[in-house]
């Protein structure tokens, strides 16, 4: 009876976990119909507002050159991972982990390395292992708005300017469907148009009103703060589809977890039934002989 107490306990245990993760499943589906709407509904700004900003940059008959193209040698460069404030979302944050430090290692291994982690997760396994971060932005999710976030990204551009960093890089992972999301490393800073990524924009011959040396100052900044912001919103619908999927697992398991227990202690119980007639059936025959 021992035994099928602790199964009984198990089956138990393993449903109030199942209505948990199933709970959690639908909060996240609710949570991701929003997301992907801000983010469908912001790509097609940014995107356009970069291919501007690219064709800008590949116009040479201007003589202003903006303080956010200055290329300079890379000595000291800035990372700025992006993962969730919480855990059970699948490979989300781990592939981000897994890919910023492949990159430090691969392309920036003699370089000053900072980290400016964007997300609990990310602050809480760099700083864990001593790398150098200068910064965890952890309330930013809570109140995810342009003005928030653009607040972020001109601090990155002042340090960027006043030569703190030569370099800064973007990871996060861009939302493809709710079952796959792709981790995206986007040079931020500099801004240039021979990035392997980006060499696709189609030359335009612009009218300038009032000018091209107005427009670009004004629009490069602009464009950085919106492809930081199109960025995070990239990274919320990504958390919230993986989420939803890697709940959408843990129930079903839990629920074929729950048939086979219930299997085993049907047939635990059946198994002592039966020990019991046997029991109670020999005693009977001693009794008659």
């Amino acid at each position: 009876m021992a035994n099928l107490k602790e199964t009984r306990n198990r089956i138990v245990s393993v449903n109030s976990t199942m209505q948990i993760t199933s709970a959690m499943k639908m909060v996240s589906a609710a949570k991701l119909k929003r997301a992907t709407d801000a983010v469908t509904k912001m790509r097609p700004y940014a995107e356009k507002l970069q291919e501007i900003l690219l064709n800008l940059s590949a116009d040479t008959s201007g003589d202003t050159q903006s303080e956010y193209s200055e290329v300079r040698d890379v000595a000291k460069v800035l990372i700025v991972p992006v993962t969730s404030n919480r855990g059970l979302c699948g490979g989300f944050n781990a592939n981000i982990i897994k890919g910023t430090v492949k990159l430090i290692n691969k392309k920036y291994s003699d370089k000053d390395v900072s980290l400016l982690c964007v997300g609990k997760k990310a602050g809480d396994w760099f700083t864990s292992k001593e790398y150098k971060v200068i910064k965890s932005e952890i309330e930013i999710f809570n109140d995810l708005t342009y003005t928030n976030v653009a607040a972020i990204a001109q601090d990155i551009m002042s340090s960027f300017v006043a030569k703190e960093y030569d370099e800064v890089i973007f990871v996060y992972n861009q939302f493809v469907n709710a079952a796959t999301q792709s981790v995206q490393f986007e040079k931020l800073l500099p801004v240039s148009n021979d990035d392997s990524e980006t060499s696709g924009a189609t030359s335009v011959d612009y009218i300038y009103e009032p000018g091209r040396d107005e427009i670009v100052l004004d629009l490069i900044p602009k464009a950085l703060k919106t492809q930081f912001f199109k960025g995070l919103l990239d990274s919320v619908a990504s958390e919230h589809g993986a989420r939803m999927t890697a709940m959408h697992q843990a129930t079903d398991n839990a629920d074929s977890l729950s048939k086979a227990l219930k299997l085993e202690y049907n047939k635990a119980r059946q198994a002592a039934i039966t020990t019991e007639i046997l029991e109670i059936v020999g005693g009977a025959e001693a009794l008659n002989g």
